[in-house]
């Protein structure tokens, strides 16, 4: 299936770029040491750039619904995990909540069960890199592309082909539009996070999430065991605390309603619970 929603992009770095060009130029006729201002300037945003996971710089990115949006939608990275999905899968359940989960290709090719579990549940799933490596961005092309299909393989022979991607951390780059292109992906990212590190820090995890809530964010959490054991109690009573908040307030929604378009396609059918 084409994703028809795929639509050419003129990237705010190809015109940022040809206009810092031309104002070097003007600026070098009248002294040339002043052409390096607009240039170093260019330089700047394109190394801080891939680092702010809504700046649209390099490709479209989406991590926010549009201004009349009222709902939010809930992500998990870095999943499955067979310590940490089958967690938030009882309780995305017992709250009847939907959610996305974005895979990491190498975890589901060890834990096909789990990805039959979340779409037996209901819920969406996306591409989140073969490794999740943190310098993918800065791999070259040919690596980026096959880091992407063949997490798209993989997923494909557990049903479903995602049509949305989240790279590790958020970051992206240059060279990742295209790579998406040729997977017929487009890139999700997230506006509303715990800043948990992985669950690491897990402490007030509802509290910071709510507190930052607004109509349209998609929120990012991690779909991983808190990094000490003993704080897995924890953990599950601070999600359990913020679904029901979230429950109550009715504001969930799948991603594909925040983005208005599809997340995934199912390729085979999967039995509802």
């Amino acid at each position: 299936m084409r994703n028809k929603h795929l639509k050419i992009f003129v990237s705010p770095a190809e015109i940022t770029g040809s206009t810092a060009l031309l104002l070097a130029v003007l600026l070098g006729w009248f002294q040339p040491i002043l052409a390096a201002i607009p240039l170093s300037f260019f330089l700047l945003i394109c190394c801080s750039a891939p680092f702010f996971p809504g700046f649209a710089f390099y490709l479209p990115i989406i991590s926010h619904g549009r201004p009349q949006t009222t709902g939010i939608a809930l992500t998990f990275d870095d999943g499955p995990s067979p310590s940490s999905t089958l967690v938030l899968l009882d309780l995305l359940s017992r709250h009847h909540l939907p959610a996305t989960f974005f895979l990491v290709g190498e975890k589901a090719a060890q834990h096909p069960e789990l990805i039959t579990a979340i779409l037996a549940g209901g819920h969406s799933i996306g591409n989140h890199s073969w490794r999740h490596d943190y310098y993918l961005m800065l791999r070259s092309a040919k690596v980026l592309r096959e880091d992407i299909r063949q997490t798209q393989e993989i997923l494909k022979k557990s049903g479903v082909t995602p049509f949305v991607f989240r790279p590790p951390v958020g970051v992206t780059g240059p060279r990742l539009g295209k790579a998406l292109a040729s997977e017929n992906l487009i890139a999700v990212n997230y506006s509303c996070r715990a800043f948990d590190r992985g669950n690491r820090n897990v402490r007030d995890l509802a509290g910071k999430i709510l507190r930052r809530l607004k109509p349209g964010d998609i929120i990012m959490l991690h779909d991983l065991p808190p990094l000490q054991k003993e704080q897995a109690g924890y953990w599950q009573r601070e999600l359990d605390r913020l679904f029901s908040a979230l429950s109550e307030q009715n504001r969930v929604v799948p991603l594909a309603e925040i983005i208005q378009r599809p997340v995934d396609e199912k390729s085979r059918k999967i039995e509802i619970r």
